[in-house]
């Protein structure tokens, strides 16, 4: 069964309600699984929760019943640091068990610390070495087009990934060979694992950057989630040049003493602080149940 065929949906208040609800359960399951593992990186995983909330709940087309499908959707996270958040996405969009959360980083487990796409059903590609994943993302849209297939690419980076010179030459090429099927999203949470990203090596104008190298670019609010899927819509919809959505996001997003720490890009809570966070964060969907 195809969860998702990328037909047109309306974003009725419903649907929207309902991804907000799927990102809050991302949100807790990240907080719980790194905490019981005593690792991990929580902070960028609850930037990036709405995002792929949206994306394997509304947008991506596939198959976890045959995860090999030739014509699914690509997803690559490529600041695969966060992939506790994917892990919960994959879980629920039924990749594997939930009961596999609970051995996140275990020796032997199929949830290890970066994504391992030998071990993990719907992981398309090992990543945890900033800056590869655009690349990657960049050779598969290509495949696609030469194999005359429609499926379409989407890549994850952080922003402090933004760093990696590979980055930019996957950028060149892209807009070289005009990869229309490739759309690459930008977890701009202004903090990296040293700090903010403006004081470690200044990233602005970021929107500038991305059009000088011939992409097309869309800037959100990576947290609103009609943004995110009207922005999702709009990429599929431009010709000849690849597209790039830089998302403004919080780290540690959800959780008040968490948002915009550094210290919490990887650092795992206790299990006081866990009890905290997962109160705060019921009390945060409490709050949208009743827009």
């Amino acid at each position: 069964m195809v969860v998702f065929d990328r037909k047109s949906e309306p974003h009725d208040p419903g649907l929207i309600r309902k991804l907000k609800k799927t990102a809050l359960s991302i949100r807790r399951d990240v907080l719980t699984m790194t905490t019981r593992a005593g690792s991990g990186h929580p902070g960028g995983s609850l930037s990036c929760a709405d995002l792929l909330a949206a994306l394997y709940f509304h947008h991506l087309r596939y198959d976890p019943e045959n995860p090999g499908w030739e014509d699914r959707d690509r997803f690559i996270l490529s600041k695969g640091h966060a992939c506790p958040a994917l892990y919960s996405a994959l879980s629920m969009a039924g990749f594997f068990s939930r009961e596999a959360l609970r051995d996140l980083r275990k020796c032997g487990s199929i949830l290890q610390g970066h994504p391992d796409m030998n071990t993990t059903p719907g992981i398309e590609a090992s990543t945890g070495s900033l800056g590869q994943g655009l690349s990657i993302g960049c050779g598969m849209a290509l495949a696609a087009r030469l194999d005359r297939r429609e499926y379409r690419v989407y890549v994850l980076m952080g922003d402090g990934e933004m760093n990696e010179g590979q980055v930019w030459e996957a950028a060149m090429a892209g807009a070289h060979y005009e990869v229309d099927n490739l759309l690459a999203i930008v977890d701009r949470n202004m903090i990296q694992l040293d700090g903010p990203t403006e004081k470690i090596l200044r990233l602005e104008p970021l929107n500038e950057k991305w059009k000088a190298f011939g992409w097309h670019v869309m800037e959100i609010d990576g947290h609103d989630m009609l943004q995110i899927l009207e922005a999702l819509d709009a990429a599929e919809k431009i010709k000849h040049k690849p597209t790039v959505i830089i998302a403004h996001t919080v780290k540690g997003k959800g959780v008040s003493f968490m948002e915009n720490q550094v210290k919490y890009h990887g650092k795992a809570l206790t299990e006081d602080e866990l009890q905290k966070a997962l109160e705060e964060l019921d009390r945060g969907g409490e709050g949208e149940r009743q827009e």
